[in-house]
């Protein structure tokens, strides 16, 4: 198998060349995009099929919608996908399930992520907060008087919008943003552990599981503890800025792989499970579970992008 070089850069626009497919089962990769290159029309448009997805039933026969059976599954598989090697490949195909939603509600534009490197001078300034052209910005405790730890959202596409899940089980509420978590660094938001610096130290890594362990406790864990709210808990997925977050880990980890193509799109390892009764190695034949909302599927099936079960490329 012959492959085209390939340079690393966590910066806007960054391209990737994929290796060739053998069986030629991906022709044509839909390319995933920066969210703050889209038209403000296709902005829009990804916008109204998220909340399209709140006028959709459940998928995996939940008596919610289509938008909640994310945070659900999400929640459910915590201990199952967070700290253990599948954490990438996991969430690889979650979101892939998440933009063929967008797609069945609507959504013909590509995929976007949030490269965070881009706004770690003053994150609270990403054009992601915009009130027209992104997701509106922090919550406000007072929208929810009784809980100080609530910032129901305060304006922007998604303000009022009601979530059904919180780590306790079924509890609808209003979708809240509470930026660093209630700890006050005004236009800090963590950014030290998701700047370009950072970023790249991630890249050098030269190990899957290395690899793995930084990205995910690193700049994947700050951005989820800076947005706070419903991005803080395993709920996350009620706010629909964790897609774009997971597209931009998906798209670092991409860019890892073809440093190294010929190994690293193989290249899996580490802990299988945090159950300290079951103890092992993680391998390509791990089965990964998403309760119905597609069928389960072995690691090794995502390990690229290009073949007969993902398509796309950054």
């Amino acid at each position: 198998m012959r492959f085209s070089s390939f340079v690393f850069s966590a910066g806007l626009g960054a391209a990737v060349t994929i290796p060739r497919q053998a069986d030629n089962a991906c022709a044509n990769p839909a390319k995933r995009v920066e969210w703050r290159t889209l038209d403000v029309g296709v902005q829009k448009q990804y916008i109204d099929a998220v909340l399209c997805l709140k006028t959709k039933p459940s998928g995996i026969g939940l008596n919610t919608t289509r938008y909640d059976d994310f945070p659900y599954v999400h929640t459910h598989l915590d201990n199952t996908i967070h700290t253990v090697a599948m954490f990438l490949p996991w969430h690889r195909l979650f979101v892939q399930v998440y933009e063929d939603s967008l797609r069945d509600c609507g959504y013909t534009g590509p995929m976007a992520y949030w490269d965070w490197t881009l706004d770690a001078d003053d994150p609270t300034k990403a054009p992601l907060w915009d009130v027209t052209t992104g997701f509106g910005g922090n919550g406000d405790p007072a929208i929810d008087p009784k809980s100080s730890s609530k910032k129901c959202l305060v304006d922007g596409p998604l303000k009022g919008l009601q979530v059904a899940y919180t780590m306790k089980g079924y509890q609808p509420h209003c979708l809240a943003r509470n930026w660093n978590s209630g700890i006050a660094f005004p236009g800090d938001m963590l950014a030290d552990s998701y700047n370009k610096e950072s970023v790249d130290k991630v890249a050098a890594l030269d190990n899957y599981e290395d690899f793995r362990y930084q990205l995910e406790g690193g700049p994947h864990g700050a951005i989820h503890s800076a947005v706070g709210g419903d991005m803080s808990p395993a709920t996350s997925p009620n706010d629909p800025i964790f897609f774009l977050h997971h597209a931009q880990i998906d798209r670092l980890w991409t860019l890892w792989q073809m440093e190294k193509p010929e190994t690293r799109t193989n290249e899996f390892g580490g802990p299988k499970t945090l159950n300290e009764n079951k103890p092992g190695e993680a391998t390509l034949n791990d089965v990964m579970p998403y309760l119905n909302l597609v069928p389960d599927i072995k690691v090794s099936e995502v390990m690229g992008t290009q073949t007969s079960k993902l398509c796309y490329n950054y």
